[in-house]
């Protein structure tokens, strides 16, 4: 099954509904952004999900599934050697996945197979006779529709099963057909990786991404399936009559301890320079949380705000006078900050580290709210929302 898709940010897309409906909701906040809203999408079963490793592929590298085959290149070899070992064009396989008959590829890297080739069997090193068979007691068509819910809607393109029976099939190997993701331009790993509610490393671990987690455009992505048995919890025992112990929460209410700073240098003298932030008025609406490069524009549909690149460290701001509404995580615990202002505006801040307010604080506009985190993310994302719908910031900080 091939499917394309556009990255829609679903977590943020129910943060700014959660908020819209603030003031005529007589029911607490859902805080984690999983609840249902009316009949909204509840994304607290997919956040639990726990991926399953990805099968062995033969001797050649072959992986077969119903809809699809793909092959994993051993170390050094280039995409000549692979299509030699499994008796395909190397210009076809190439142009296939969009790269370079030369190109050589990373060891455990995934390329799709334009057509199928001979299916896998104990002759070519594999534990089983033809494709991948789904186990009869799990629904294929629920998880991946599920997967398609939690994505946006977007063209879908399917193969038909070929058709199965006899003998060799009760020595097919067992297990659950993975969607096959082709990457479309602007998306990322971090991003394909939350339209489907994985991590980031399983899909990394699955397709043979390097340490950067990088992928081209035009590359097709094994999406990991769940584990048949997610990891077993320790037990706790308690005394009879005592009850579970209840682990206590961090505390968002207690405020940071107070810092008392010394300036290095007594202020000079006034010079008599004109004040030139009491003569000089602005005239946008918002100001940019961050001073930094816009690596990611609004796009609707695609993205619903900006991504502002900056320092790890670098302080975030208020974009105008409001209160703060919420402050979350999302499922891979990135924080999400909103913050409500008038005539009916929310901005969402996510991707934000070191959060310095808490909810129902009132910030002002240049306020410092949190900092840019560290590692590889350094961006913030910003987004205005006027009632249900994510709109374009550009007008707002213009």
């Amino acid at each position: 099954m091939t499917q394309t898709r556009r990255f829609t940010p679903a977590r943020l897309i129910l943060a700014g509904t959660a908020l819209a409906l603030l003031a005529g909701c007589d029911k607490p906040l859902d805080f984690d952004l999983r609840g249902n809203f009316g009949n909204a999408l509840s994304t607290s079963d997919a956040a639990r999900q726990v991926t399953g490793q990805r099968p062995r592929p033969d001797n050649r590298g072959v992986i077969s599934y119903p809809g699809y085959q793909v092959v994993v290149a051993r170390g050094g070899d280039t995409v000549a050697d692979v299509a030699n070992r499994i008796g395909m064009s190397p210009e076809e396989l190439a142009r296939y996945n969009g790269v370079q008959t030369g190109d050589v590829l990373r060891r455990d890297e995934v390329l799709a197979l334009p057509r199928r080739v001979s299916e896998p069997s104990p002759a070519t090193g594999a534990e089983g006779t033809g494709p991948i068979q789904p186990p009869s007691n799990v629904d294929i068509a629920s998880i991946a529709g599920g997967a398609i819910d939690r994505a946006s809607a977007s063209k879908v393109e399917t193969t038909e099963l070929p058709k199965t029976g006899g003998a060799s099939d009760k020595a097919a190997p067992v297990g659950i057909e993975p969607i096959r993701h082709k990457v479309q331009r602007g998306e990322t790993a971090y991003t394909i990786s939350r339209m489907y509610n994985v991590s980031v490393r399983a899909l990394a671990e699955w397709n043979g991404l390097g340490p950067d987690f990088a992928i081209r455009e035009g590359q097709y992505l094994l999406i990991p399936v769940p584990d048949a048995q997610p990891p077993a919890r320790p037990a706790k025992t308690t005394q009879p009559g005592q009850g579970s112990p209840t682990p206590v929460p961090p505390s968002s209410a207690k405020p940071l301890p107070a810092e008392k700073t010394v300036p290095a240098a007594k202020a000079g003298n006034p010079t008599g320079a004109p004040d030139l932030g009491k003569t000089q008025t602005r005239k946008s609406k918002m100001d940019l949380p961050v001073n930094g490069s816009i690596v990611r524009d609004y796009k609707k549909g695609k993205n619903d705000g900006i991504d502002i690149a900056a320092a790890a460290g670098t302080s975030i701001r208020a974009a105008a006078d409001g209160t703060v509404a919420a402050i979350t995580t999302d499922a891979d615990q990135v924080p999400i900050l909103l913050i409500k202002h008038p005539d009916n505006l929310l901005t969402v801040y996510a991707n934000i580290d070191a959060i310095s307010v808490k909810k129902g604080d009132n910030v002002k506009r240049g306020q410092s709210v949190g900092k840019i985190r560290s590692g590889k993310s350094n961006y913030v994302h910003f987004e205005v929302r006027k009632g249900f719908d994510a709109v374009d910031p550009t007008p707002y900080i213009q």
